[in-house]
């Protein structure tokens, strides 16, 4: 079991070991496993990679984000430039119905609306305007139209839990309502509990997780 002190030099070593992280305005406190990542960064992007770098190491239990985003005079676009490039990386991007996603932007924040057959459709939606020279946070408002019943969904994710997860998944439990899944339980580390949280987005006609699995780090 790794300490406080531990956690916070690997997190630390990741950020500076991620070649597209700028660490030197990144700070990093760590309280009873959970990260707190504070500081500047130059682009949505960059924030995005820093959290993902910080969920690698093992021992963080959860994740805190204060970090600000503050454009270089390079980067930055107005509101109707951004749509515009949007729209288009999105009409470029394979796998998206045509006409089925709306964008909006304010203040370089960009909003994405509309609906899906797949969670993989509203998640590469994302991934497609994430990395546009002037955003600063992507809220995708995106809705999974695709209906299957409750049964089916639980019995679909547990077969690929105990796929993917192995033993770990007996210590996952999955339930559905309306089409939201909650799983709850301990996963031994974070990559593991990003895999359930994939693998319960994967079936058909899930509009919504939520995620109650505690990282045990044992």
């Amino acid at each position: 079991m790794k300490t406080d002190t531990q956690v916070q030099e690997d997190v630390i070593a990741e950020l500076k070991w991620e070649p597209s992280i700028s660490a030197t305005e990144i700070g990093v406190a760590v309280k009873d496993g959970i990260v707190t990542l504070s500081g500047r960064v130059g682009s949505y992007a960059e924030k995005h990679h820093a959290e993902h770098a910080a969920q690698r190491v093992y021992g963080v239990k959860a994740l805190a984000i204060e970090l600000e985003i503050v454009l270089p005079g390079s980067s930055q676009r107005s509101d109707a430039d951004i749509a515009r490039a949007a729209e288009s990386s999105l009409e470029w991007t394979t796998y998206l119905p045509v006409d089925g996603i709306k964008v909006m932007v304010e203040g370089g924040c960009i909003t994405l609306s509309g609906a899906v057959d797949w969670e993989y459709q509203r998640r590469n939606a994302a991934e497609a305007v994430r990395y546009l020279l002037g955003v600063t946070a992507v809220s995708n408002q995106i809705i999974i139209k695709t209906k299957a019943s409750s049964d089916t969904i639980k019995t679909e994710i547990e077969a690929a839990l105990r796929r993917r997860v192995h033993s770990d998944a007996m210590n996952i439990s999955v339930h559905v309502h309306d089409a939201v899944v909650t799983l709850t339980g301990t996963a031994h580390c974070w990559p593991d509990r990003e895999l359930a949280n994939h693998t319960a987005w994967a079936s058909a006609g899930v509009q919504k997780v939520i995620d109650k699995i505690a990282v045990s780090n044992n």
